[in-house]
C-alpha cells in the first residue's frame, strides 16, 4: 500500500487588498507590513517540521510567504501557477461595495456559491476546483510518505477543505481560511483527508484575517 503523503496547506500573509476587501484573484499583490510578520511567524512555527519540499502559487503574496517557510530549511520554492487564485476576472480590483454596486446579477451568483458561475474573463467554482485538486493530488503523488508544503491563497484553502471532508461547493462556509493560517491534511491515491485545521497559534500576538471571498 503506498504510503501517505503529508500535507501543510498555507494561505499568504495579509495583504493590502485582503484590509480593504478587494478581490484580488490573478492581480499580483505583495504583502504588507502585518502579512510579512506573518509570514516570518508562520516560517518560525514550522522550522522544525522535517519538511521535504515547498511548492508555491507564483504570486508574490503567496511566493514571500512561502519563501519565508522554505528558508529555514535550505529549500528553494519550487513555482506551480496552477496554485494561483480562482480568476475573478472583471471582479478583480474591485472592492465587495463595488461589486454589489456595479455587478449586481454577478454578485448574486457569486454570493450564492453558483457552481457554474463564471466571471467575464475568469473561470467558475467548478473549473477552480478541479485545478486545485488536481494539482495538489498531483504534487502529492511525487513524495509519498514526505512533508509537503503547499502555499497559495483562500480559495485555494478552501477547495481543499472542502475536498478532505467531502463537502459540496455550495456547501455554506464554517471554517476559516485565516492568512497564514497552518492546515493539515493527508494524501492518498483515495484522496485528501483532514488532520487538522486553521491553526492560528503562531499569530496570537497580532491576529488573522479571514478569508471573505470564497
Amino acid at each position: 500500500m503506498e504510503e501517505a503523503t503529508r500535507l501543510i496547506a498555507v494561505r499568504h500573509g495579509e495583504t493590502a487588498w485582503n484590509v480593504d476587501t478587494r478581490i484580488q484573484g490573478h492581480i499580483d499583490i505583495g504583502l504588507n507590513a502585518t502579512g510579512l510578520w506573518q509570514a516570518q511567524r508562520a516560517g518560525a512555527a514550522l522550522a522544525d517540521e522535517p519538511i521535504g519540499v515547498v511548492y508555491a502559487s507564483d504570486l508574490s503574496r503567496a511566493w514571500q510567504t512561502a519563501q519565508a517557510i522554505a528558508e529555514p530549511h535550505g529549500l528553494a520554492v519550487q513555482p506551480e501557477p496552477r496554485l494561483r487564485e480562482r480568476a475573478f476576472g472583471n471582479m478583480e480590483g474591485l472592492s465587495f461595495a463595488e461589486i454589489e454596486a456595479t455587478l449586481p446579477a454577478q454578485a448574486k451568483r457569486w454570493r450564492e456559491r453558483d457552481p457554474e458561475f463564471e466571471p467575464e474573463g475568469g473561470e467558475s467554482l467548478l473549473t477552480f476546483r478541479d485545478r486545485v485538486t488536481g494539482v495538489a493530488a498531483e504534487l502529492a503523488a511525487r513524495h509519498p510518505g514526505e512533508l509537503v508544503v503547499l502555499v497559495a491563497h483562500g480559495g485555494v484553502m478552501d477547495v481543499l477543505y472542502r475536498a478532505a471532508t467531502r463537502q459540496e461547493l455550495q456547501a455554506p462556509r464554517t471554517w476559516q481560511l485565516g492568512n497564514a493560517a497552518i492546515n493539515r491534511m493527508l494524501w492518498t491515491p483515495e484522496g485528501f483527508s483532514l488532520v487538522g485545521w486553521s491553526d492560528t497559534a503562531h499569530l496570537a500576538v497580532g491576529g488573522t484575517l479571514d478569508e471573505t471571498t470564497t
